[in-house]
């Protein structure tokens, strides 16, 4: 058997196993966290062949970047506040760095909100929040409002357009991202 068929038995068994949620929630929680590459390449094709699963699938990726974020914002929350005054001198002023906190005390929301909607590393919203200690209920709101849209938007592309799903995600991909970003940067300006 070649290297290439024991991949797709492999991809198939998975597809079908007990374990493919939690390896999904696990994907989306080292996606916000680690690994920068965006997990709709997997969620796509995953939801195509397991529309049985589609819901769940879109609910467990959007718990497992929940966690991440979490994960992250703790990380900027501690870290910080152990490295943060190497940093502000290293890359700002303490002026920066305020100027920084009030930006994220009075638009935290809408920022973490547009990061977790556009193809942006979501890791930069996570720091952001942790570092300037922004309200935690809050950026869990926005973080499951933004992968919220972002997953189960996938999961209705899936489910309206089947099999063609990805073909028009790579055919209109950087024009729903540009009409997403107005629209996420429009509400912001909109309530600021």
């Amino acid at each position: 058997m070649s290297v290439k068929q024991r991949i797709v038995q492999k991809t198939k068994k998975w597809i079908h196993s007990k374990h493919m949620l939690k390896s999904i929630t696990f994907a989306s929680f080292l996606e916000s966290t680690i690994v920068p590459v965006p997990l709709e390449a997997l969620l796509v094709p995953l939801m195509q062949a397991r529309r049985d699963k589609i819901w769940l699938i879109a609910l467990f990726a959007t718990l497992g970047c929940m966690l991440g974020a979490l994960f992250g914002y703790a990380l900027g929350y501690y870290l910080f506040d152990m490295f943060g005054q190497w940093i502000i001198s290293t890359f700002s002023s303490p002026e920066q760095f305020q100027e920084i906190k009030l930006q994220m005390q009075e638009k935290g929301f809408w920022f973490v909100l547009t990061l977790g909607i556009v193809p942006i590393p979501f890791q930069m919203a996570m720091l952001a929040a942790g570092a300037t200690h922004y309200s935690l209920t809050l950026f869990i709101l926005a973080t499951a409002i933004a992968r919220a849209i972002r997953y189960f938007g996938l999961a209705v592309l899936v489910y309206f357009a089947g099999n063609r799903a990805e073909q028009l995600i790579r055919k209109h991909k950087v024009k729903a991202m540009v009409v997403i970003s107005v629209v996420a940067v429009g509400l912001w300006w909109l309530f600021h």
